[in-house]
């Protein structure tokens, strides 16, 4: 009988380098996805909304997929981006990158505060308790209308052009570039942080918190940690949607944002980033040709279509033979 291999810390560490590597696969999808607004320029804005709904769906990943916090609430930090983008805009100025960069702070800030309403309690505590933490959000922003607009929205916000240079079109070529720009280099570094000893760890927290604590993680820091990450990367989404639309309202804000997010990662999977991208870009395209054909009962088909994947599942929804009992295509092997 042979020995066990002996565990190696070096090992571990080459195995984590080697998944964070990207594959050929990833440069040709994303050279797609930088090459649609000028390959399908009628449908740039279309574009733009999905690279700024799939981010938005990849943040809720960092902390649902890979750490095991269910929220309801996400859509506070989406907001608060937006609004903080808006606000930076119009009241000091109108640089996009830079009020990117103060909304993405603000909100990283935010979710370290917030953080402590995930730290104790069961999944339905924590989905009461970040909801509750949006909603209180949502009623700031309605009654401090002075400040908001309350239920008009933030109005009136120009913004310069990216990098000085890049003028906001008409067709929204500019801000799709802008938004695929920002969410690929945002991809890059959480491949990198889910890859890494801390995505090791925040992993082993999501398996069993008790066990992590055991073997020494410090899963309180951990948890604040990928949070307030979390919630930066939501900002950054909901500063691009203000940026590029030129507007803030309550809705940004609303319950919606958090269910629809959570149904992207429904229906892309959880625990990769890839699947709040498919997600989101699934989710979207149903929405809009969906919408367009039953404007009154679009969200009955994608109610459908959630239901399909919870009784087939993903893997066999998408291999059609598997529902008789074949494990392989007609006309394959037997």
């Amino acid at each position: 009988m042979s020995n066990p291999k002996p565990f190696s810390i070096s090992a571990m560490q080459s195995d984590l380098l080697r998944r964070s590597r990207p594959r050929a696969w990833e440069f040709v999808v994303w050279a797609a996805a930088l090459a649609a607004p000028a390959v399908l320029p009628s449908h740039a804005l279309m574009i733009n909304e999905i690279a700024i709904v799939a981010l938005f769906a990849m943040s809720l990943d960092l902390i649902l997929g890979y750490t095991g916090i269910v929220s309801l609430g996400h859509a506070a930090f989406f907001g608060f981006g937006a609004y903080s983008a808006a606000l930076f805009a119009k009241l000091v100025m109108p640089d996009p990158t830079l009020g990117l960069l103060v909304a993405t702070v603000l909100c990283t800030a935010l979710g370290a505060l917030c953080s402590v309403t995930i730290l104790r309690g069961t999944d339905l505590t924590r989905l009461m308790v970040t909801l509750g933490t949006a909603l209180i959000l949502l009623e700031l922003a309605n009654k401090l209308d002075w400040l908001t607009g309350g239920a008009d929205g933030l109005q009136g916000v120009i913004m310069g052009p990216v990098l000085g240079y890049f003028e906001f079109d008409l067709t929204g070529q500019v801000a799709a570039w802008y938004s695929l720009g920002v969410a690929l280099g945002l991809f890059v570094l959480m491949r990198r942080l889910v890859h890494s000893p801390l995505g090791a760890t925040l992993m082993a927290i999501r398996d069993n918190r008790l066990r992590a604590m055991a073997i020494g993680i410090p899963v309180v820091q951990r948890l604040v940690l990928i949070y307030a990450v979390a919630a930066g990367v939501a900002g950054a989404a909901g500063a691009l949607l203000a940026q590029t639309t030129g507007f803030a309202s309550l809705d940004v804000l609303a319950f919606d944002r958090s269910a629809d997010v959570l149904l992207m990662l429904v229906i892309g999977g959880v625990g990769w980033l890839y699947g709040g991208i498919v997600g989101a870009i699934v989710f979207k395209l149903l929405q809009d040709s969906l919408s367009a054909i039953t404007p009154q009962y679009w969200m009955f088909w994608i109610g459908l279509l959630l239901v399909l994947l919870v009784l087939v599942g993903r893997e066999r929804l998408l291999r059609p033979w598997t529902w008789f009992g074949r494990s392989h295509p007609p006309g394959g092997p037997q």
